[in-house]
């Protein structure tokens, strides 16, 4: 039986290209960019050549570009790193109650240390008000930290208003694009942010590689201490084949991102086509904005069924899929996503994340779509 991996929003697999150039390095390049010996500028010109190839990418300069252990360790940068920076001026941060635990977690811990955070609310499909925004700005707030596609539903937020709303206040702004990299077009000149997440093993790079746009000019305290890598922003000798790794990544999901979208879109539609013949449009409900989502990212609830004895059917068949909740001594918690989109108790039980990349195809979709019909069949017969 042949797998089918639909849970690429939690991990993608290497793209074979990118294979290659960590390969290449990991064989024959082994010194230290900050040594001054030839290994070390051997060293230094590959981190170089990334950086610049991924500031190019993301429309900023390379001096703007921090590489990090991934988009954990970005998120926790922004965060800390501006609010230490900015204590003198206010202490209150503005987020959203459907953020990545990367970041509702670092703002608990800043809540501990004496901050003030608002979580903003989000409508039923996930979204949030500019008007809740707005009204959560004080003189104290010195920053606001808004996921651009969420990891759960797919939905993505007014980013762009958001971003001119607070350069008019005054406001900093940072943008958890983990999820939306390669998927949607981004470019940090263009857009009203100061600072951008993102992670390399989201779009068929390495895990353990993620960076940190930091718009130039901007002060903020380091994480890390020790070296002076990263302009002394995050300290620690590099991840060079990692690095270069999420360099070449981005490159190709760069290069090919309106037919990624494209074909993103036409996996989402067969997968739901196949679902309406298989089970009964009456038997499923597509969780999420109807139209502002990312297209690799579908969040499904069958309500006939719960969360648990779904995940495990589609395992035995062969189907890697997700909750999209938290693993907590072996028991699925439910999703905080959909508890802040106030979905009934129903559809919050029985949700599914399904999320295309790399490998998948128009076929697997109608399979997968037959196996879940399969499954809820067998259990009406129950």
């Amino acid at each position: 039986m042949n797998s089918i991996y639909l849970d690429h929003a939690a991990s993608t697999p290497i793209h074979p290209q990118v294979a290659q150039v960590m390969m290449k390095i990991m064989t024959e390049q082994f010194g230290n960019a900050s040594s001054i010996h030839s290994f070390g500028r051997a060293a230094k010109r590959t981190m170089s050549g990334a950086r610049d190839r991924v500031s190019a990418l993301l429309g900023c300069g390379p001096d703007e570009v921090v590489f990090t252990g991934g988009g954990t360790e970005s998120d926790n940068l922004a965060l800390f790193g501006i609010s230490s920076a900015l204590q003198h001026k206010g202490k209150h941060i503005i987020t959203s109650a459907t953020e990545h635990h990367a970041i509702l977690h670092a703002c608990a811990e800043l809540e501990r240390q004496g901050y003030e955070v608002t979580y903003l609310p989000v409508d039923h499909t996930g979204r949030i008000q500019i008007e809740d925004v707005e009204k959560a700005i004080t003189d104290e707030t010195i920053l606001i930290s808004i996921m651009y596609g969420n990891n759960e539903s797919g939905t993505i937020q007014p980013i762009e208003e958001i971003g001119k709303l607070a350069q008019s206040r005054g406001v900093l702004f940072h943008v958890d694009a983990v999820q939306a990299l390669g998927s949607v077009p981004i470019s940090c000149k263009d857009l009203p942010v100061d600072l951008m997440s993102f992670s390399s093993h989201k779009i068929n790079g390495p895990q353990g590689v993620g960076a940190l746009y930091i718009r130039r000019g901007l002060k903020m305290n380091p994480r890390l201490y020790g070296g002076l890598q990263e302009k002394k922003r995050r300290a620690g000798t590099e991840n060079l084949a990692g690095i270069a790794g999420f360099s070449k990544a981005m490159e190709i999901v760069t290069e090919n991102l309106q037919d990624r979208q494209l074909y993103y879109s036409s996996l989402r539609r067969t997968l739901l086509q196949g679902l309406e013949r298989e089970v009964g449009s009456s038997s499923f409900v597509v969780n999420g904005h109807p139209s502002a989502y990312l297209p690799q990212i579908i969040n499904i609830s069958f309500p006939e069924m719960a969360t648990e004895t779904l995940l495990m059917n589609l395992d035995i068949a062969g189907i890697a899929v997700a909750s999209g909740s938290a693993c907590t001594s072996g028991s699925l918690e439910l999703s905080h996503v959909l508890k802040a989109m106030k979905l009934p108790d129903y559809l919050l039980r029985s949700a599914i994340r399904f999320s295309f990349g790399l490998g998948n195809t128009v076929e697997e979709m109608e399979i997968t779509a037959q196996k879940l019909g399969t499954i809820l069949r067998g259990l009406r017969n129950k």
